[in-house]
C-alpha cells in the first residue's frame, strides 16, 4: 500500500477568529481590552498573577464554548488522502474538536495547566479555571500552560523537523509576523508547494511555488482542500 504524502499546516489566529475567538492583533494591541504587557508576559505574571489567571480563565471559557468552523473541518477531510500534521500557534482546541488526528501546539494550550516550579509538570484541566492557590504535586502554584511573549517556544525544534518532511505546506490564518513560528514557512524544503490562505495575503519573500489564496479559511481553505483531494 502506497504511503500518504505528508501535508503540514501552519495555522494562526485567523482560523480561530472565524469561530468567534478574538485576536489581539486586530485590536490595536489590546486583547479583550487588556494590554498584552499586562496579561501575556512573564513580567505580568510576576507583577499581578491574579490578573493573568483571570484573563486566561475568561479566554478558556470562550474557547471551550467555541465550535470548529468549515476551515478546521476541511483539514480533517484532507486526512482521507494525506498524512496531515497541524502545527498551530493557537491555544484553543478547535482543531482537536474538529477531529484532526495530529496537532502540535507551539504556544501552549488553554485546556492545560503547568507548574511554576517544574515546567515538566503539565496537567489536563478538569474545570475551566485555574485559581491562585491551586498547586502542583510539588507544592508550586499552577499557571496557564501558555508560551508568553518573551518566553522560549519549546516545541519549535519538533515543528522544524516536521516542516522539513513536508510534501505540501499550507499556511492559514496567520500574518507570518510572530517569530519564531513564522520562520517555519521558510523551513519548507525547496520545490515543495506552499499555499497561503489569508485575506490579508502575508508576504512570503524569496520562496518559489507559493500560491496565495486571499480568502478566509471558511472559504479559501475549503476550496483548497477540495482541490487537493481531487488531485
Amino acid at each position: 500500500m502506497e504511503s500518504k504524502r505528508k501535508l503540514v499546516v501552519l495555522s494562526g489566529a485567523g482560523i480561530s477568529a472565524e469561530s468567534g475567538l478574538a485576536t489581539f492583533r486586530d485590536a490595536n494591541g489590546l486583547w479583550e481590552n487588556y494590554r498584552i504587557e499586562d496579561v501575556a508576559t512573564a513580567d505580568a505574571w510576576v507583577r499581578n498573577p491574579a490578573l493573568v489567571q483571570d484573563f486566561y480563565n475568561k479566554r478558556r471559557k470562550q474557547a471551550l464554548s467555541a465550535q470548529p468552523n468549515a476551515g478546521h473541518k476541511s483539514l480533517v477531510d484532507l486526512e482521507a488522502k494525506y498524512d496531515v500534521t497541524v502545527i498551530t500557534q493557537n491555544v484553543d482546541n478547535l482543531h482537536e474538536k474538529a477531529g484532526s488526528s495530529t496537532v502540535l501546539h507551539l504556544h501552549g494550550e488553554l485546556a492545560k495547566a503547568r507548574s511554576t516550579g517544574d515546567p515538566s509538570l503539565v496537567y489536563e484541566l478538569e474545570t475551566d479555571e485555574i485559581q491562585m492557590g491551586d498547586l502542583c504535586e510539588k507544592g508550586h502554584q499552577l499557571r496557564p500552560h501558555i508560551v508568553w511573549f518573551g518566553e522560549e517556544v519549546p516545541m519549535m525544534e519538533v515543528a522544524y523537523e516536521i516542516t522539513q518532511q513536508a510534501d505540501i505546506f499550507i499556511v492559514v490564518g496567520t500574518s507570518l509576523a510572530v517569530y519564531p513560528a513564522a520562520g517555519l514557512a521558510y523551513a519548507v524544503p525547496r520545490g515543495v508547494p506552499i499555499f497561503v490562505v489569508d485575506p490579508n495575503t502575508p508576504e512570503l519573500r524569496h520562496r518559489d511555488q507559493v500560491t496565495f489564496i486571499a480568502e478566509p479559511a471558511t472559504t479559501g481553505l475549503v476550496r483548497l482542500a477540495e482541490q487537493l483531494l481531487a488531485d
